[in-house]
């Protein structure tokens, strides 16, 4: 039997947009591949994830109603897998079920509900999902297949704050199943994809079948699917042995574009894939932990995630402010990769504090990536609010208030030329900065996305070296003047002004900062692993202490196992119970 893998890009709600790709691909898969079975990911009809839209009964109808409209006009002969919303087929439980569903000439040949629902960090599908209550085998071309929809298949890791009574991988293989097919809407994680390989690997072992994983692609709102679809099937040699490379990744999907990728099931077990999912020659960490093909890969994210936002929100530019440092030149840069230096605009807001060496470095960088870059001196402006403010001010010293008051200057003029030319605002902000609320609400926190809102300072670090490192190996300069990158970060709010002035060092702040937003350490079990305890109290009372201002910020690129937003969820009012 051959298989065809279709790795689509689903934008939520975009009902015909949606069916459109599906009969696209499913007739690419006919005419060029010969495909028996066309697989596409799960909820690929209505986009992944559809929250609360699924309160709407209009948006379930629509679900209901494509499907119906696929049936009549996918091609004959091929079976078509999908995923979509539906209601709830069983006596009792929640109104709606996440079901993977296979049409065959017109018909719906085969259905099965998801059972596992996740509901930590971006998930909440137990909200509007009714779980499965029964697993059934799908009989096509002599192969018995299961089908476990995402999640289903994670029951075999150890996720913080899941446990799962019901294992639909051994119901299912307990019925014979011959192959496993795994329709997914996985998130993108810097590491993710060697565990999802893994997953795959133990359980194509345990039942000595190949498994499909069929992975959605491209973003949706903060997050972003990797694609990177792929088949792991035993050679004949794995009965015997069972050892890993006795199961071999035959085929692979590119990582953040649609792909069509085919397997047969005949295929000789001498003709694996000829590109790995993850290379072998790149295992020493380059920086902050990653690998070059790890911040590789994290750029492409990026990308994917700007390009995506901005396309799916009806945006085809996007500006930012400039200011000469690291972040805002990463994320000018990213934004040229996503959608092109004619579409974006750097603004460069030089105050009195503003050094000469930013503003030089800013130009100098919009120069190297092509983007039209302007110049909007804020002095006039603030000089006219402290005259406004006087006395309001009594002549108090000058301190945070007046440095906020700058960038809410820097933001009113970025927001005006966002609502005069229908231009998408960037923040420039990063999770360090963000975690500790080291930002101004309404000054630089003001935009649409914050595209690096989900790398701490050192991952900023790390990949703009990347960035640097290839860019001087193909053209023989450095994209990002190295001015940006040496220099000490710097507000520029007042004179002589570092962040170390009100940070502990970035490479403390964020090895603390992962110990407490990813391993969920306490003050005393983070000192119990050699960390200052006054310092780790202050950094876990500073970060409780933003939740305000992190509420109101634009959504950030979920990079991260847990990012500021869908996936930390934390009330603003509370007592620091931590320290």
């Amino acid at each position: 039997m051959r298989i065809s893998i279709a790795q689509i890009n689903s934008t939520i709600g975009d009902f015909s947009g949606n069916r459109e790709k599906i009969l696209d691909f499913t007739r690419k898969a006919v005419q060029e591949q010969a495909a028996d079975l066309v697989l596409f990911p799960e909820l690929a009809v209505c986009g992944y994830p559809p929250m609360d839209l699924l309160d709407q009964d209009r948006f379930v109808e629509l679900n209901i109603r494509t499907v119906h409209i696929l049936q009549r006009e996918l091609p004959p002969g091929a079976a078509v897998g999908l995923g979509f919303v539906n209601r709830n087929p069983y006596s009792r439980g929640k109104n709606l079920v996440n079901v993977y569903e296979i049409i065959q000439d017109g018909k719906l040949a085969f259905e099965q509900v998801k059972t596992l629902l996740p509901t930590y960090d971006v998930f909440d599908e137990a909200r509007n999902f009714e779980s499965a209550q029964k697993w059934q085998v799908f009989e096509w071309k002599g192969e018995r297949i299961g089908i476990a929809i995402c999640e289903d298949v994670w029951r075999e890791t150890d996720t913080p704050g899941t446990f799962y009574v019901k294992d639909p991988v051994r119901e299912l293989m307990d019925q014979g199943i011959t192959m496993l097919c795994v329709p997914s809407a996985s998130p993108y994680v810097a590491g993710k994809l060697k565990v999802r390989r893994a997953l795959a690997e133990r359980i194509s072992r345990r039942g000595n079948i190949p498994l499909i994983y069929i992975n959605a692609v491209g973003a949706n709102d903060q997050i972003i699917f990797d694609g990177r679809s792929f088949v792991i099937a035993p050679t004949p040699e794995a009965e015997r042995t069972g050892a890993l490379k006795d199961y071999p990744e035959r085929v692979n999907a590119k990582a953040f574009e649609e792909d069509l990728i085919s397997w047969n099931t005949t295929e000789s077990s001498s003709h694996p894939s000829p590109s790995p999912l993850h290379p072998s020659s790149d295992d020493d960490p380059f920086n902050a932990g990653l690998t070059r093909y790890e911040l590789d890969i994290l750029e492409d994210a990026l990308i994917t995630g700007i390009r995506d936002y901005m396309k799916k929100c009806g945006f085809t530019r996007a500006h930012l402010g400039l200011s000469g440092g690291i972040d805002s030149a990463l994320v000018a840069y990213l934004g040229v990769k996503a959608v092109g230096s004619e579409n974006i605009t750097c603004f460069s807001m030089p105050s009195r504090f503003s050094s000469e060496g930013s503003k030089d470095d800013a130009k100098e960088l919009a120069e190297n990536l092509g983007c039209r870059y302007e110049t909007l001196p804020i002095e006039d402006v603030f000089t006219a609010f402290l005259g406004t403010l006087e006395n309001v001010f009594e002549k108090r010293p000058f301190d945070i208030a007046e440095e906020n008051l700058q960038a809410r200057i820097r933001g009113t003029l970025l927001m005006a030329f966002s609502n005069k030319f229908n231009s998408m605002l960037l923040t420039t902000g990063n999770k360090s900065e963000l975690a500790m609320g080291y930002c101004t609400l309404y000054g630089d926190m003001n935009g649409a996305l914050g595209p690096i809102g989900d790398m701490f300072k050192t991952e900023v670090f790390a990949l703009c070296k990347r960035i640097n490192e290839k860019s001087i190996a193909e053209s023989g300069k450095a994209i990002i003047p190295a001015a940006i990158i040496e220099k000490p970060p710097s507000a520029e709010l007042r004179p002589n002004q570092k962040d170390q002035d009100s940070l502990p060092p970035y490479e403390t702040l964020d090895e603390i900062l992962r110990l407490y937003l990813y391993d969920n350490l306490s003050c005393d079990e983070i000192v119990k692993k050699g960390w200052d305890e006054a310092l780790a109290a202050r950094i876990i009372k500073t970060v409780a202490r933003a939740e305000f201002k992190r509420r109101q910020a634009p959504p950030v690129l979920k990079v991260s196992p847990r990012a500021f937003g869908m996936g930390r969820r934390h009330p603003i009012a509370r007592v620091v119970y931590e320290v």
